[in-house]
């Protein structure tokens, strides 16, 4: 078992608890910040250490285009090659290769797309994407899977739901053929669409291969709020207590809630670090967009007590300064700002969970929290 629970909360679903990986225990909830190339985006990886955190996401579809496989293999793992020396989950791509669209066809034997840097052709199968996410020494590997856009028939939903349960068999199998100096965990993915009876089947087949770890995907993908927290209570019901659930492209402070209150140990979303790099930053009160002009004279930080570089040394106005100018230490310092304020929100929320209090912390929080800019 690589998961145990410390604490659940005696109103909701919520737990805390310790994923135990090759690269070190993680307190979970948990937050991943996303560094898809190898890199999250406008930080250093000293910086990322230095928050706290000690398990970030990367992604295969990338990192097997660019720089490829052979670079990879040359330094040993992405740990090497990117001087990383904690956990790392890969992404196995699909969702990357459903965005291609027009792009991409999948088959039983795979998927065969075309490349968005030089529109080269390429096939991978499940058993490839565990090949590659071994090569680059992942903590955590996820399963190929076919991801569906909201509003499909339930055929088409079907469709991709039993080729994906195929294919989290064939990658199993493969994953336990992988060398015995990796010790990399393999998670599936639930899929299902919107359709309650499918996610109900896809979850059942998935939790059937008794995998380390299980993943809810096809959620957060341009479906509404109440949606969203509908179709994820209901899947999260079949998740098996004794393992580690993770709920995939989830990380703003209104979603991560939902997710741990239903019982979701990790989440992870490339928005945080996205908006931070267009100068807009989290705070407790909602986004603050830096670039509006009435910053220009405000001598504050971006918000009181919080420790990062932007908020110790740096006034609102400089740093909307920066944003204005096309300056590098803008988004530096924006990102660094919200890695920050997730890693402390999560932080609390564990916090709350122990102490007995996730409902009052969700509800106080939420009555303060804006998603509309300022």
């Amino acid at each position: 078992m690589i998961f145990s629970t410390k604490t659940r909360d005696t109103e909701t679903s919520a737990r805390t608890g310790i994923l135990k990986l090759p690269h070190g225990n993680v307190l979970t909830p948990s937050f991943m910040p996303v560094g898809t190339n190898g890199t999250v985006k406008a930080i250093h990886h000293e910086t990322v250490e230095s928050i706290g955190y000690n398990l970030i996401l990367g992604n295969t579809y990338h990192l097997y285009l660019r720089p490829g496989l052979e670079v990879i293999k040359h330094y040993g793992s992405l740990h090497n090659f990117s001087s990383w020396k904690h956990n790392i989950l890969t992404d196995s791509g699909g969702f990357q290769i459903f965005s291609l669209a027009t792009f991409r066809k999948i088959r039983e034997e795979g998927v065969r797309f075309r490349s968005h840097i030089d529109g080269s052709y390429h096939n991978l199968t499940p058993e490839d994407v565990v090949m590659v996410q071994e090569a680059l020494g992942s903590d955590i590997q996820m399963c190929l899977d076919v991801c569906t856009p909201p509003e499909i028939s339930h055929r088409e939903a079907l469709t991709a739901l039993n080729i994906t349960s195929r294919w989290a068999g064939r990658a199993k199998k493969r994953w336990l053929e992988t060398n015995e100096n990796y010790h990399g965990k393999l998670f599936g993915i639930v899929q299902g669409n919107f359709y309650k009876d499918l996610r109900k089947q896809s979850a059942e087949e998935i939790m059937s291969l008794e995998l380390p770890g299980v993943a809810i995907g096809g959620l957060s993908v341009g479906e509404s709020y109440n949606k969203f927290v509908e179709f994820l209570s209901y899947s999260a019901e079949f998740l098996p207590e004794d393992k580690p659930g993770y709920l995939m492209g989830v990380g703003t402070p209104d979603y991560i809630l939902e997710a741990v209150e239903n019982g979701i140990d990790l989440f992870d979303c490339v928005y945080g670090t996205r908006i931070a790099r267009n100068g807009t930053i989290f705070t407790k009160n909602g986004l603050v967009a830096l670039k509006k002009a009435f910053h220009a004279m405000d001598d504050t930080p971006l918000e009181d007590g919080c420790i990062c570089r932007a908020c110790t040394q740096y006034s609102r106005g400089y740093m909307r300064h920066l944003f204005k100018t096309n300056e590098i230490l803008g988004p530096m310092l924006a990102t660094e700002h919200n890695l920050h304020f997730l890693y402390s929100f999560v932080k609390d929320i564990r916090t709350s969970i122990e102490n007995g209090t996730f409902k009052k912390f969700k509800k106080e929080f939420l009555k303060n929290y804006s998603s509309k800019k300022r």
